[in-house]
């Protein structure tokens, strides 16, 4: 069996077997340099402490006989537990300056300092104590065997006790992080994934994990009944879109998750985590993790039972969210469409333009958030014909001036009513509104706007509708043959529309032509 070593902390190591096996625990090594230009001081010292054992864990010796030596030891060994420095070594004050490069240049303020002297004149206990941060002053002439031995026991427990603090300290921050960025998270799939990358790092190990979301208890049991919506290692496959090519979940992966749900709360045994987490909507989410190293500290299972609480209101915050979203979405589209329906236009329409506009503003390099408001505003386009007599709208024929001076009003009257409301995807609505019959060389309308003067969703749904109306049959128009739609297009690469989005509807025609197959009349 092939292992790599992974240091978990600065007074443990872990193996981590790479067959899959879970880790185990190996005795620690208490890292002790020993600074002093005397051999005979290494020695002695090495044959003094040479059977000391402490929790379990063996000394491992250093040795350098300068300052500078043992700076550089330091330098390359983060995790030295004590060091027995000697005053007097190549200047007179070589320890000193050496106690004060551990503290200050290296920023170490774990390893324990005991600082011996065979010139007790030349560095003054009492002064050495007040200015240099020091834990122990022994003179060489006091320290007997055993007085050595229990310094060095001593400083060790301090070492110790300093280090679980750090790594709480380290744990409850990660914690702190990780909830305050779990519930900014408003997808189900990224809140699942950062629940596995923030719960992997708080274990500290590898591991193999996924999350499960069902309907309810009962769906935990059936496999089909289970969807996969974020997954790490081994179980990574189980995310493939092709669900023939999915591996059935083992049949222990199952009784784990039944005996959760039956204590209604999470466990973590044998190498294995398994998280319910019931929502007050109804579902049940399962994180299920392999390889999870068994908690050693009663403090640390406390923190990840803090973590595991936090995570639990966050998956109902996403539901909630995602549930409001969605509601939201489908009141947009459904009053777009009645818009559309209104002018003898087809529903679809609406989604159609949607559905190219958020391919368009992903394929731009607009945040996904931005991607998305577009995308959930865009049905909205065409409200203000809401306000446009039927004589006008419904009209087969050529529209006089003074009629197609109302019809362009439906771009103010759209914006008038969205225009009030303090929601993101309203006020982005209204923008799209007013803004979509701009065009870019100044010639549009209502205010004659041009170039990036007209906001990007302005000129992401110009280009969207004009290219979705042409392919329609209209009251007043037959639909257009795709290559003159083109055409069309084409000509106006600098006159009506954005040249740069005109470059990238050409280059992504196959996807456009993909969705409006896919969302045809």
């Amino acid at each position: 069996m092939n292992q790599d070593i992974k240091e978990t902390s600065q007074d443990e190591l872990i193996f981590a077997a790479e067959d899959g096996e879970s880790p185990r625990r190996v005795v620690p090594q208490w890292k002790v340099l020993v600074v002093d230009d005397e051999e005979s001081v290494h020695s002695t010292t090495r044959m003094v402490l040479a059977d000391m054992e402490f929790e379990g864990g063996s000394l491992e010796f250093l040795s350098a006989y300068t300052g500078k030596e043992a700076l550089d030891i330091f330098k390359n060994n983060d995790d030295i537990a004590v060091v027995l420095l000697d005053v007097v070594m190549e200047s007179n004050i070589a320890g000193l300056e050496l106690a004060e490069k551990i503290r200050g240049e290296l920023n170490n303020p774990f390893v324990r300092i005991i600082l011996r002297t065979g010139q007790p004149g030349q560095a003054p206990e009492r002064s050495v104590i007040h200015n240099y941060d020091i834990n122990d002053y022994k003179e060489k002439s006091e320290l007997t065997a055993q007085k050595l031995y229990s310094s060095v026991f001593t400083a060790l427990r301090s070492y110790r006790d300093m280090r679980v603090i750090e790594r709480n300290r380290q744990g409850l921050e990660t914690i702190i992080n990780a909830s305050g960025d779990l519930f900014k998270i408003h997808s189900l799939r990224k809140l699942a994934s950062g629940v596995l990358t923030q719960l992997s790092s708080l274990c500290g190990v590898g591991v193999d994990s996924i999350y499960l979301k069902t309907a309810g208890f009962a769906a935990v049991q059936v496999d089909k009944n289970l969807e996969i919506i974020a997954a790490t290692g081994k179980f990574a496959e189980c995310l493939d879109e092709d669900a023939s090519k999915c591996k059935p979940l083992d049949a222990s992966i199952h009784e784990r998750i039944r005996d959760a749900a039956e204590c209604g709360d999470c466990l973590h045994e044998d190498g294995v985590f398994v998280g319910y987490y019931p929502t007050k909507l109804g579902y049940v989410n399962v994180l299920y993790m392999e390889g999870y190293q068994q908690l050693a500290k009663e403090l640390d299972e406390r923190l990840l039972r803090i973590f595991s609480s936090n995570v639990g209101i966050a998956f109902d915050n996403a539901h909630l969210t995602q549930e409001i979203m969605e509601t939201q979405r489908e009141v947009v589209n459904r009053l777009g469409a009645v818009v559309e329906t209104r002018s003898k236009e087809t529903a679809n329409h609406v989604s159609r333009v949607a559905e190219y506009a958020l391919l368009l503003a992903r394929k731009l390099g607009l945040s996904e958030e931005d991607a998305m408001t577009i995308y959930s505003a865009a049905p909205l386009h065409d409200v203000g014909k809401v306000g446009i007599p039927d004589s006008i709208l419904l009209k087969p024929g050529k529209l006089t001036p003074e009629e197609w001076a109302i019809m362009k009003e439906h771009t103010v009257i759209g914006y008038r009513i969205l225009g009030q409301s303090e929601r993101p995807i309203m006020r982005a609505a209204a923008e799209i509104a007013y803004e979509h019959h701009e065009r870019w060389d100044g010639g549009g309308y209502p205010r004659g706007l041009a170039g990036e003067d007209i906001s990007i969703s302005g000129r992401i749904i110009c280009l969207t509708d004009v290219f979705d109306a042409l392919g329609a049959n209209r009251v007043y128009k037959k639909a257009w043959e795709m290559d003159k739609i083109l055409d069309y297009l084409r000509q106006e690469k600098g006159g009506l529309f954005d040249p740069r989005l005109v470059d990238l509807f050409f280059e992504n025609l196959d996807e456009i032509l993909e969705i409006r197959e896919r969302h045809a009349d």
